[in-house]
């Protein structure tokens, strides 16, 4: 069982609490008020349903099919075409991991109180997330407008009893894409003590409606990548020692005077890092004046990216505590004087109610997502370029300093020591450019009513895929400086910081004495990065955690 429950209510749900339920495994509850708001809007939309006024989702047709007026007997009809001709995914299917922080998001954007679809929809959900119902869903197929429509669709579709779910219950691992046994809907359903619903106006709609996969791949990439860059402050510190390089460039007085929150962050993960360190000691009063930019302007680079990602994480914070499809169906007096351009007032005769408003927008479109996940990328790339020089610092026998031999092994020529794993950080750099165009590209479909398009989902992708070359190059540099740091004068101490992030290297990844297989050594460095384990080690050493 979990250990944790995330109590969901529309407004506060984090990235954090999301990571919690979609790998953690913690318990999902629904808070009261929340509940209330779900029974309000539902009475608003049977309002709608009853006046007979032509209200999109509710009894027209949808997309291009706008116009196409659905008999009243046929409503419930429509939501359940709506789930089966919208499951038109393609390729492998996302990872259970991508599934639970989905179906998270789309239960707390349905509390918000603006869907109206019925509580029951809200509980099946909840307890498929509970009971480890995870619906079978191609990877491929959002267009991030009108939201993410065919991952959510299948995702949907096991709520009425079709497509196909793997059922893992409370699984202590919930991340693999194809744990557990794979169940056609109506038996997933079952196993969890649920009968498959028959969806009432508006549901169908309501639950493919917007930018739920992005948002859940966002809130897991937020927290993610911002372990990724303590983890590069670690990197680059204790390549930064045991290059002998100058640790002043991380001084509070140059921060003080260009205040970027993420370089003064970074810059204090530095001297936090190397705090106590003999090395950097031992060569405060040398000639050299300045060093290369990789270490040099380490606050600068990594403190844009961490701007960058907080620059996502607001987005995120704020897409998964809102409503996303479309229509929305209001309290016609909370929108009373809130435009005088005679739109609410349209609107809500369209309702054909005096208490219900149903105002169609586009707040499905994935775009205050999809370019700050470009931004990310691009910003992730750069990470993965500054740690790349750093690791020929720390080889390069025309640049590194004397202390060091080529290519970091004793007997040059006869071995080659890390010479290759350069170059392997050079094509994960590589494949990082590669796939760094930016996903906000446009291509219309549904007849070009739906003209502009997003891309979201494709954005959250590129990102998660480059931030995992990205802890690959991290791992790359960790092996090398470890390496590194093996000649280092022996009777000086590291930092408290750096000294923890070789000694976690070193418990996997003994010095390269003689040339061997590097491949898995780097992956298994890349894993502690990926983990937090680096982290957590590197903060058992520290006064304090880092930034």
């Amino acid at each position: 069982m979990a250990e944790s429950t995330v109590v969901l209510d529309g407004e506060s749900l984090t990235p954090e609490d999301v990571v919690a339920v979609a790998r953690g495994g913690a318990e999902v509850a629904v808070a009261d008020d929340a509940r209330e708001a779900v029974r309000a809007a539902r009475e608003r939309v049977a309002d709608v349903v009853e006046s007979d006024e032509a209200v999109y989702g509710v009894n027209t047709g949808f997309g291009e099919l706008v116009d196409e007026r659905i008999p009243r007997q046929e409503v419930a009809q429509l939501q359940t075409n709506l789930l089966r001709s919208h499951s038109a995914g393609s390729g492998d299917p996302l990872p259970t991991e991508a599934v639970r922080a989905m179906l998270l998001a789309r239960v707390n954007a349905l509390l918000a109180g603006y869907s109206g679809v019925r509580e029951v929809v809200v509980d099946h959900l909840v307890t498929m997330l509970n009971e480890g119902v995870h619906p079978v869903v191609p990877r491929t197929g959002s267009l991030g407008a009108s939201g993410d429509l065919a991952p959510l669709a299948h995702a949907s579709l096991v709520l009425i009893g079709e497509g196909a779910a793997r059922v893992d219950g409370n699984a202590d691992d919930v991340r693999t894409a194809d744990g557990g046994e794979r169940l056609d809907g109506e038996a997933a359903l079952a196993l969890a003590g649920l009968e498959p619903l028959t969806l009432g106006a508006k549901e169908g709609l309501a639950l493919v409606n917007g930018t739920q996969l992005t948002v859940g791949l966002g809130a897991l990439l937020v927290v993610d990548t911002e372990r990724l860059v303590r983890a590069a402050d670690a990197a680059g510190a204790l390549t930064t020692e045991v290059t002998l390089s100058s640790t002043v460039p991380s001084h509070p007085a140059i921060q003080a005077v260009r205040p970027h929150e993420g370089q003064a962050a970074s810059a204090a993960n530095l001297r936090r890092l190397t705090a106590g360190s003999e090395i950097v000691d031992s060569h405060r009063n040398c000639d050299r004046v300045q060093d290369a930019y990789s270490t040099r302007c380490l606050p600068q680079v990594h403190g844009a990216v961490r701007d960058a990602l907080g620059h996502l994480r607001g987005a995120v914070e704020t897409e998964l505590n809102s409503a996303t499809d479309n229509p929305l169906v209001f309290r016609r007096d909370s929108i009373a004087g809130r435009t005088d351009d005679g739109a609410t007032a349209g609107a809500a005769r369209a309702s054909g109610t005096d208490h219900a408003a149903v105002l169609s927008g586009g707040n499905f479109h994935g775009a205050p997502l999809a370019h700050r996940l470009d931004y990310l990328t691009a910003a992730l790339t750069d990470l993965a370029a500054i740690s790349e020089r750093r690791v020929d610092r720390l080889l390069n026998p025309n640049t590194q300093e004397p202390h060091l031999p080529p290519f970091l092994t004793s007997r040059p020529g006869v071995r080659s020591g890390y010479m290759i794993a350069q170059y392997t950080a050079a094509a994960l750099v590589d494949e990082c450019r590669a796939a760094g165009r930016p996903a906000t590209d446009n291509t219309p479909v549904s007849g070009n009513q739906e003209d502009h398009v997003s891309m979201s989902a494709t954005a959250a992708w590129g990102a998660r895929e480059t931030a995992d070359r990205v802890a690959r190059v991290l791992g790359i540099e960790l092996c090398c400086a470890a390496q590194a740091a093996e000649f280092v004068d022996d009777d000086l101490a590291p930092g408290r910081g750096s000294g923890a992030a070789y000694e976690a290297v070193r418990e996997r990844v003994p010095p390269l004495e003689d040339d061997r297989p590097l491949a898995e050594e780097m992956a298994t460095v890349a894993d502690l990065v990926r983990s937090g384990t680096l982290e957590d080690r590197v903060n058992e050493g520290l006064d304090e955690p880092l930034a």
